[in-house]
């Protein structure tokens, strides 16, 4: 057992990269088989995920719907039968091109459990052995946070993003026909950015751990950072005060989660110092 932590701690900085290489070779044939998958069920991801947005009788819809009609608006795009725009394919590639790079995010989002795991793999030599306990822990919670942005960006700003700009007009004499890449990009980078984001808490731990971040600088810059969701809140959505506000909202409860988990780490760092001392 020491023989093999020794070898461990000898590893060079090439060992390090050649370690590093197969666990990216890993992840690379992993969302490549998860890809397999999704264009085998490409006709299930377009129809019944990717243009569901487009739809009116999406949940989204249907419930802000709801909402408008109980607070007396009934003048809403909410509740429009249809879009008043087409989504055209301009080039002879598109709709291929459309269908082998969705099927590899898809891939990516499949594929995500383990490419978490593959990361933990890579960095746990360097833990201490009451740290590598909690990976099935660390690998539970990211892929939750991140399957829960992913769901926060397809239901939440998806719709709200495609309503507000699928009935945005400068004038009757133009038409909204929205190119098929465009239309795939905006659901996607919404879902997958939102995903992202909600890992806030998982990469704050990490900071905490290695002493960027500690629970006193949050709470100092935490009117700055207010600040920063808002902005972050603008750019993932349309210029809509109400659809800012729906998305900052869960961002800022990440925020406060954050520096609670920070606390926690420092908390138990202090104390095993203690039991060092």
């Amino acid at each position: 057992m020491a023989k093999k932590n020794s070898e461990e701690k000898e590893m060079s900085f090439l060992d390090h990269l050649e370690d590093l290489r197969w666990h990216l070779i890993r992840i690379t044939v992993a969302i490549l088989i998860c890809a397999t998958v999704a264009f085998i069920f490409s006709d299930f991801i377009f129809e019944d995920i990717i243009f569901a947005p487009k739809r009116m009788s999406f949940p989204t819809y249907q419930w802000l719907c709801d909402i408008s009609t109980m607070v007396g608006i009934e003048d809403t795009t909410f509740c429009a039968a249809e879009f008043p725009f087409k989504i055209q394919n301009p080039s002879v590639s598109g709709q291929f091109s459309a269908a082998i790079w969705t099927s590899i995010f898809a891939g990516f989002i499949l594929a995500f459990p383990y490419i978490i795991y593959q990361f933990w793999k890579f960095i746990s030599p360097g833990l201490h052995a009451s740290e590598r306990k909690h990976s099935r822990g660390f690998i539970l919670a990211s892929s939750f946070l991140f399957f829960l942005g992913v769901l926060f960006g397809y239901y939440v700003v998806t719709p709200l993003t495609i309503n507000f700009l699928g009935n945005f007009i400068v004038s009757t004499e133009v038409s909204n026909e929205f190119d098929l890449s465009s239309f795939i990009s905006t659901v996607r980078s919404s879902s997958i950015a939102a995903g992202f984001i909600f890992e806030l808490p998982i990469v704050v731990f990490f900071l905490t751990k290695i002493g960027l971040v500690t629970p006193k600088i949050m709470r100092k810059y935490r009117k700055f950072a207010l600040v920063l969701v808002l902005i972050l809140a603008a750019i993932i959505t349309p210029p809509d005060v109400t659809s800012q506000v729906i998305v900052a909202i869960p961002i800022l409860i990440l925020y406060q989660v954050s520096i609670y988990i920070s606390k926690v780490v420092v908390k138990n760092q202090n104390k095993k110092q203690k039991a060092n001392v």
